[in-house]
């Protein structure tokens, strides 16, 4: 997804500026603002070497005129720096002193960018999501397999330039990591490979917290769902999704990445195989050696037992009656009454159920009430609140 058109600059010198601090993960900071880490880094890179004028689509402003500009921007921090409680009218007015002749930035221009960098005592904002429905279920394990937790850390590189990403997956109750696998992408082919071989060797869970991001959730799609997370509902796991940048709802999770970042990232040396081989030790390291006062000072490979819940390919959905079922297609439709009715494209290949009822049209996939139809637009709308179903 590319950068918004309005206010592209901003937005860039805000990401850049938020990514230095490091005080949040690089991958959230970059699906916060709708970008790939790729492009992440290249801003900031880019800001690194030329600062602000690294920031502008390189054929739309002259060198000498980009290079003027990131002046202003360091001498305008520095002067902060010196005069912390001053603020951007008197830093204005000190810089324009002693820079008589020359650019001398606008009060409001001032005020950004001390803003981007830090200064200002404000509260962050973020972009409000294109969908906020989520799908939440929060619970505290009770046992094994009761509650899995899925993410992406946040990526390095080998001395050869490839790309270490790896996908983590582990067990909340028993702290137990079935999977610390650099994939050949992050898509959803990709990662429901992977679930799906740790489906066969550890068996189906109850349940599966994840963030807002690809490929776990959208947020564009009814309720945040992806294919992914739909092929999981189909296999009876419910999902959990934690507030949008919220990481703490995810702590145990978070924590086992602070271990790999402080323990693994940048001190493999070798290339993405050697990465490979020394994260699989170290994942067999925590499961069977580390133990954890949590635990009872007891390894996770101790207390983890495989589900019960054996992993079988979905076939289907059989409806009881009353409910009529309804094939998707890959653009995300149904048919309803002799009409075109969008569910979502996660639901592709997948067999929904219409209900009537008293207030109208009601949409099921499985168990789980996924929303009602507007009679008026012929809209369906989600809906998180639960009643009994099929």
């Amino acid at each position: 997804m590319p950068w918004k058109e309005v206010n592209t600059m901003d937005q860039r010198i805000e990401f850049v500026i938020r990514a230095m601090m490091k005080e949040e993960s690089f991958l959230h900071l970059c699906r916060e603002y709708g970008i790939s880490t790729k492009t992440g880094y290249k801003w900031r890179d880019r800001f690194l070497e030329r600062g602000q004028a690294g920031l502008l689509d390189e054929s739309r402003r002259p060198k000498k005129s980009a290079q003027t500009a990131e002046d202003i921007v360091c001498e305008l921090v520095r002067i902060k720096k010196l005069k912390s409680r001053w603020g951007p009218k008197k830093i204005r007015n000190l810089y324009e002193a002693s820079h008589r002749g020359e650019q001398i930035p606008s009060l409001s221009t001032v005020s950004r960018i001390l803003e981007k960098a830090g200064f200002v005592d404000k509260k962050k904002r973020r972009r409000k999501p294109a969908n906020i429905e989520l799908i939440q279920n929060r619970i505290i394990p009770e046992k094994p397999n009761d509650l899995w937790t899925v993410d992406f850390k946040g990526y390095w590189h080998t001395l050869k330039k490839e790309k270490v990403e790896p996908l983590t997956v582990r067990d909340e109750y028993s702290k137990f990591i079935f999977s610390i696998s650099i994939l050949e992408k992050g898509d959803t082919t990709s990662v429901k490979r992977e679930f799906i071989r740790l489906f066969r060797e550890y068996g189906v869970p109850k349940m599966i917290r994840s963030d807002n991001g690809p490929p776990f959730a959208s947020r564009v799609s009814i309720l945040g769902l992806t294919k992914l997370s739909v092929w999981w509902m189909s296999l009876g796991i419910q999902l959990d999704r934690i507030d949008p940048g919220s990481p703490q709802q995810n702590g145990g999770h978070e924590r086992m990445h602070r271990d790999i970042a402080r323990e693994l990232e940048g001190r493999i040396s070798g290339d993405l195989e050697m990465h490979r081989a020394r994260l699989e030790e170290w994942r067999r390291e925590f499961n069977e050696e580390r133990p954890h006062e949590s635990l009872g000072m007891k390894t996770p490979a101790t207390v983890y037992e495989k589900s019960e819940r054996r992993y079988e390919e979905f076939e289907g959905f059989a409806y009881p009656s009353g409910y009529r079922s309804r094939q998707v297609n890959n653009r995300g439709y149904t048919n309803l009454e002799g009409r075109h009715l969008f569910i979502s494209n996660a639901f592709n290949g997948f067999n929904v159920a219409v209900k009537k009822t008293e207030e109208g049209w009601e949409v099921w996939f499985e168990t789980r009430l996924i929303g009602v139809v507007d009679p008026v637009s012929f809209v369906l709308v989600p809906v998180q609140e639960q009643k009994n179903g099929t």
